[in-house]
């Protein structure tokens, strides 16, 4: 059986080498192949659809995970990625006349409005507080309407290997610490490939939507004191900062939990200290 992982960056990558592990042929779709590794086999693909038609897909492709990211930051850029990347995938399924079993869509919890540091899950109305997040979700709804047994998982503040930018900002002395709470959810992208491999592989009947973080939602000062503490960096003074993007708000991940899905790194502690000894960060 094939997986094809559309959109194959950092997060696709490490999906992909687990689908691999378990026995799996993988098949990578990004615009330079030559960064996916073996065995993971790559192909040049343009998902916006201005690289010309999509390459074939293999007729025994089981699972497809579409995992785009948006080339700016910017309203065009994230319906080119989105909604037209996500489009275009589904048409290339039609056009070859495969019917995978699963589809997952990587989203984002950005769909969601601030919610005043109550906890937010699944049944949560989405209210996104930007344009951005307004065209995620329409990807989201273009997915379900094609394929409504597609699952969409939402993940928030994807850290680990080479995301490294808190870290940085406490290392360098310029890390904005808020004098005000500031409530971030967070998940290792270690965690994050493996729930894209537990919800396609082992989840015999998934709900459409899952939200995908880790157990502790917390303020963001208390993350950069723990992350002065492990480098035995000192934290400048807490300033009044504008509110995070992220919004406040709690994400809860029970319904993924219910699942049977298991955490490497529950929290940001357990998270971050591994990416501080796997990137060799210097602690003195």
């Amino acid at each position: 059986m094939t997986v094809l992982i559309a959109g194959c960056g950092d997060l696709g990558t490490e999906a992909g080498l687990r689908f691999a592990a378990a026995g799996f042929s993988v098949l990578g779709w990004r615009r330079s192949p030559e960064n996916i590794p073996a065995p993971i086999e790559g192909r040049a693909a343009d998902l916006t659809g201005s690289g010309g038609e999509l390459p074939r897909i293999p007729a025994d492709t089981d699972v497809v995970v579409i995992a785009v990211a948006a080339g700016r930051r910017s309203e065009e850029a994230y319906r080119a990625a989105y909604v037209d990347g996500t489009a275009n995938v589904l048409d290339a399924l039609e056009r070859d006349g495969v019917h995978p079993r699963r589809i997952l869509f990587v989203s984002s919890t950005a769909v969601y409005g601030d919610a005043g540091g109550a906890w937010v899950e699944e049944n949560t109305p989405a209210a996104p507080a930007s344009a951005t997040g307004a065209v995620i979700l329409e990807a989201e709804q273009l997915l379900h309407s094609r394929r409504p047994d597609a699952v969409v998982l939402r993940l928030s503040g994807i850290y680990g290997p080479g995301r490294t930018r808190l870290i940085d900002s406490v290392n360098a002395g310029t890390a904005v610490v808020p004098a005000s709470p500031q409530l971030t959810n967070r998940i290792h992208r270690d965690d994050a490939a493996a729930a894209i491999v537990h919800l396609t592989t082992a989840v015999a009947d998934p709900a459409p939507l899952y939200v995908g973080v880790d157990d502790e939602p917390v303020d963001l000062a208390e993350v950069l004191r723990f992350l002065a503490a492990e480098l035995g960096r000192d934290l400048p003074e807490p300033s009044e900062t504008e509110s995070s993007r992220g919004g406040d708000r709690r994400l809860s991940n029970a319904r993924l939990r219910g699942t049977g899905f298991t955490f490497a790194y529950p929290t940001y502690r357990e998270g971050y200290r591994a990416v501080l000894a796997g990137e060799g960060v210097r602690h003195s």
